[in-house]
């Protein structure tokens, strides 16, 4: 495994991390659970990705039974949750956003589901055009305060408002987010690689990227229609085969002209678009999600093919995906 700095702070996490993102409490069982988290464990993964409104909370309930159960030490793992949705079907007004009395108690709720004493990574999942971001960014300072969370950060949040949230957090001695968690992957890059340029810079921000195979497009099963076992086939999935394949057939045509340069690498399609992630060094961490163990087991070998991604191959990469 890989480790790599949280941007700029003093965090190192394993290139390649674990999340429980639309897999636990549904795709996942507690069995299978424990035997993918102790594999990624065993491989060097040292973050575990997972929010309030994964399955209504049930995928951090599920997570932290698993890890309670592991016993892996408390100081070989970081564990992370995101507020905004909440964590109840219909939730009220005050059962999700960013107010300060849904941040605090939405922290004490996924510390109670995860099993831990304190939050590695806490992130605002989405901003709230109901709250001040001056809000926010204190409820959220009081927490780190508090030795209730560590590091904070964001999740798709327009590069203006984080600005702002460092601004304020500047300007009142607070302390300012560390990190963002956007989508990135071979079809998806404008935010990580033009909107959030100069954040990197400015605060030294770290990202921790989700979806680095598109919701399974990148791995060509999608590219002859839907199988019937894939998960965008399965029922309540249809917003995100809506997501990973609503643009026509543009995404698998680039799909398909990508293919050939993994067959002539001698891998599969998954693992070159996981290691294309990696070649980009504002890339603290690329979450994988997986709910078959040979399936995360082939994800980790990207790591093995990074060094082969030389500048010839990435040139016609980019003559594909550009």
């Amino acid at each position: 495994m890989q480790y790599r700095r949280l941007g700029k702070t003093g965090l190192q996490l394993s290139a390649l991390s674990f999340g429980a993102w639309v897999t636990f409490g549904q795709q996942v069982g507690r069995s299978l659970a424990r035997d993918l988290l102790a594999l990624a464990h065993d491989r060097g993964v040292n973050f575990f990705d997972n929010a309030e409104t994964y399955n209504n909370g049930i995928a951090e309930t599920l997570m932290g039974d698993v890890l309670a159960d592991l016993r892996f030490p408390r100081d070989s793992y970081c564990v992370s949750s995101k507020v905004y949705f909440g964590a109840v079907k219909d939730p009220l007004p005050t059962q999700r956003g960013l107010s300060r009395k849904h941040v605090l108690e939405a922290c004490h709720q996924a510390l109670h589901r995860l099993r831990v004493e304190y939050l590695d990574l806490y992130f605002c999942h989405r901003p709230d055009p109901d709250t001040p971001i001056e809000e926010t960014v204190a409820a959220m300072d009081t927490l780190v305060r508090q030795g209730k969370v560590l590091y904070w950060g964001t999740s798709e949040w327009p590069a203006d408002a984080i600005h702002a949230a460092h601004r304020i957090a500047r300007e009142n001695h607070m302390y300012a987010p560390s990190m963002e968690q956007p989508e990135y992957n071979l079809l998806q890059r404008r935010r990580v690689e033009q909107e959030y340029a100069e954040l990197y810079e400015a605060y030294g921000m770290g990202t921790t990227i989700w979806s680095p195979l598109a919701s399974g497009v990148l791995t060509g099963k999608y590219n002859d229609g839907v199988p019937a076992d894939a998960r965008l086939a399965q029922p309540g999935y249809e917003w995100l085969r809506t997501g990973a394949l609503g643009q026509g057939d543009q995404r698998i045509a680039k799909v398909r002209q990508l293919q050939p340069i993994a067959d002539e690498l001698g891998v599969p399609l998954a693992q070159l678009a996981i290691a294309w992630c990696l070649t980009n060094p504002h890339v603290s961490t690329v979450m994988l999600g997986a709910s078959r163990l040979e399936q995360l087991e082939q994800n980790f070998a990207a790591l093995e093919l990074l060094p082969r991604l030389d500048a010839a191959v990435l040139r016609r990469i980019e003559q594909i995906v550009a």
